[in-house]
């Protein structure tokens, strides 16, 4: 087989005593990723983002929760525990959020009213 460049095939790689060879580490860096679109991921993230809808109750669900309401109202010398779920507006996207904080001392109810 006689091609092109036999004759310098099997010679061994040059060093230079000016330049000396770059670690494996170093030669990685050169490839690794760069934040070419900077912000680009959190703004995946943020559309990816999911918010609820705001429920909008019919009559039959502001009696229930205004009957609830009077009931707890006759309750309160007894200082009785109640869990209130709101719902926050999304500073950023159309939506938003319920909210349920419980005290400590509170198991949280199981399944969503």
């Amino acid at each position: 087989m006689s091609g092109q460049y036999d004759d310098i095939i099997r010679l061994p790689h040059p060093d230079s005593p000016k330049h000396p060879r770059m670690s494996l580490y170093d030669r990685a860096a050169q490839f690794s990723p760069f934040a070419a679109l900077t912000g680009h991921s959190t703004a995946i993230a943020e559309t990816g983002r999911l918010t609820d809808q705001r429920m909008e109750l019919d009559e039959y669900e502001m009696a229930r929760v205004d009957a609830e309401l009077q009931r707890l109202q006759e309750l309160l010398p007894g200082r009785p525990t109640a869990s209130i779920t709101y719902f926050v507006p999304d500073e950023r996207k159309n939506g938003g959020s319920y909210h349920c904080p419980l005290p400590d001392y509170v198991t949280p109810p199981i399944g969503r009213y």
